[in-house]
């Protein structure tokens, strides 16, 4: 996998798996414990759609945009998913009380992934020149001695 679009886009995949399954284990407590289900406000429902579409059309995006738009685009929304991963899963927790003891492994262990992963997706687009080594799915073969040339 040399294609730097194909990389990001990978990555892209490789981190929405994983907000989606803390998500998953998350509503699984929620579900299993005792105290009734919070009901959240519509700006925070609207706020989550947003944060997880960011992924979702990166996906894509990463493969379609020119090189340019690509770059900036990746940038901007790792910066975005980073941030939003670090403040919900380790500031605002520890800052306003609100932490679930029970869930302090799963929380540090998938934010702690996100963030690996977002921080690579910035660090992959930051450091992209643009200019890409050829790829081809077939092994050329040369004998120049022999003039032959096969793929």
């Amino acid at each position: 996998m040399h294609d730097t679009k194909e990389r990001l886009s990978q990555l892209w995949l490789f981190a929405l798996l994983n907000y989606l399954y803390a998500d998953v284990l998350a509503l699984f407590d929620i579900v299993g414990s005792q105290d009734p289900a919070p009901h959240l406000p519509q700006w925070a429902l609207l706020g989550s759609a947003v944060l997880m579409e960011i992924p979702i059309a990166m996906i894509l995006a990463s493969r379609l945009l020119p090189f340019r738009a690509n770059r900036l685009a990746n940038i901007i929304a790792g910066a975005i998913e980073t941030l939003a991963v670090i403040s919900m899963q380790f500031v605002y927790p520890l800052a306003s009380g609100a932490w679930h003891e029970h869930m302090f492994a799963s929380y540090i262990f998938f934010g702690t992934i996100e963030t690996v992963c977002t921080s690579v997706i910035i660090w992959q687009a930051w450091t992209w020149s643009g200019v890409e080594a050829p790829v081809s799915s077939a092994r050329m073969v040369r004998q120049p001695a022999a003039g032959i040339i096969s793929s």
